[in-house]
């Protein structure tokens, strides 16, 4: 997308993000309270996704129902520097060291929550076409392949989508990792308007 900063909550300085772009079916959910391994833990998420994860903002990322293997993939990178975020790494590093995957668990066993953000009507109807790229990996419904790392893209908010395509269209998200080369030549050769498209319609497929 276009900075680092808004690939996960525009102004504010989250914890968690994705993705841009998330996973696999999430597992069925289980009631949080404090006998759960997580649920003490992920203060350091809650004040920009939420105490469940269910973001309500265009820019940050839905993490309730988020697959556990993804959701920690993301959190390791960003602690590494493998996916450059000033405002991330810190909290990624300290959710490292409360227990990344008591965090990652908790959130997989949210009941997965789409973003109460509407897309654009005209956007999503010329978004059907312009996603098919997409389903290669991503799969016809856009519920990803853990097989090919390729995350959830449906219901995610549409302003995190397109900055995440952004960051991967400019090579500023996970620099020269070579599993995702082929990614991002696709996206370099896809307008930035038909970008937003996109991002609409996998935002309104449930």
């Amino acid at each position: 997308m276009t900075s680092s900063h808004r690939a996960l909550a525009g102004p504010a300085a989250c914890v968690l993000g994705l993705v841009a772009v998330l996973g696999l079916v999430a597992p069925a959910a289980t009631p949080a309270g404090p006998r759960d391994p997580g649920y003490t833990k992920v203060f350091a998420c809650s004040a920009c996704h939420g105490r469940d994860g269910a973001s309500r903002s265009d820019t940050v990322p839905v993490l309730a129902g988020m697959p556990a293997w993804y959701l920690k993939k993301a959190i390791e990178d960003y602690a590494a520097g493998r996916r450059p975020a000033a405002e991330m790494e810190p909290y990624a590093k300290m959710v490292l060291g409360l227990g990344v995957d008591d965090v990652a668990a908790y959130f997989a066993a949210r009941p997965k929550a789409p973003t109460p953000i509407a897309p654009d009507p005209a956007a999503v109807e010329r978004g059907g076409t312009a996603a098919q790229p997409c389903v290669a990996c991503h799969g016809a419904e856009g519920k990803g392949d853990r097989s090919k790392g390729a995350p959830d893209l449906t219901g995610q908010p549409p302003g995190y989508l397109l900055n995440q395509m952004l960051l991967f269209k400019a090579d500023t998200r996970s620099p020269g990792d070579p599993a995702l080369t082929a990614q991002k030549a696709l996206l370099k050769a896809i307008p930035d308007p038909q970008l937003a498209d996109i991002a609409a319609w996998w935002a309104s497929r449930r």
